[in-house]
């Protein structure tokens, strides 16, 4: 699970993901940042509090600890769909229905608001195809309150049996060498 980015200076760095679909994302996501940058557009994080117009009261960390939470929390399943198993993984709707039945929203309607924050802020990750093009803007909401679309925590240990569903390819390469600085990659 480890990819090399090549600096400008010919600088070689070499990172390794815990599992295949987080290696994946932090390609993904960094050849976005490469492709806004090398287009002349400064590169910022979007805050979604401002986007989306979330109340103040709101605390996305503690929702998410709650949400986390092994007795009162959202369950981690084994779910099956198209021949692939996911693994720690729980279905949009299941996430809707944990925040109606938590009284952290009113309706549905607020929940979908308060789950694409929690997605577009890193809390959730979409785990398959149908809720990772939602999350890329191919639906009407980032996030889908649906029992088809799958998500997953990810500090869970989220895996996929079977090949990554990603469009991105990652060229295998033989790295050799001595391990310099090593470390651990958050993202947010």
């Amino acid at each position: 699970f480890v990819f090399k980015l090549t600096a400008a200076k010919q600088q070689d760095h070499f990172f390794q993901a815990a599992y295949l679909e987080e290696r994946d994302a932090w390609v993904r996501d960094i050849k976005k940042a490469i492709h806004c940058i090398d287009g002349g557009q400064r590169f910022a994080r979007k805050s979604t509090r401002k986007s989306i117009r979330l109340p103040e009261t709101i605390n996305l960390s503690a929702l998410y600890l709650s949400m986390k939470d092994p007795e009162k929390g959202i369950k981690e399943l084994k779910l099956e769909k198209d021949k692939k198993v996911y693994n720690h993984c729980f279905t949009g709707a299941t996430v809707i229905d944990w925040l109606v039945s938590s009284n952290s929203i009113r309706n549905r309607k607020e929940g979908l608001m308060l789950a694409s924050s929690l997605l577009s802020e890193g809390y959730l990750q979409p785990a398959e195809d149908t809720s990772k093009a939602a999350a890329e803007g191919l639906s009407d909401t980032p996030f889908l309150d649906l029992s088809d679309a799958y998500y997953y925590f990810p500090d869970s240990g989220f895996f996929c049996d079977g090949n990554s569903s990603d469009d991105d390819v990652v060229l295998k390469e033989e790295f050799r060498g001595m391990v310099v600085k090593q470390g651990c990659l958050l993202k947010q």
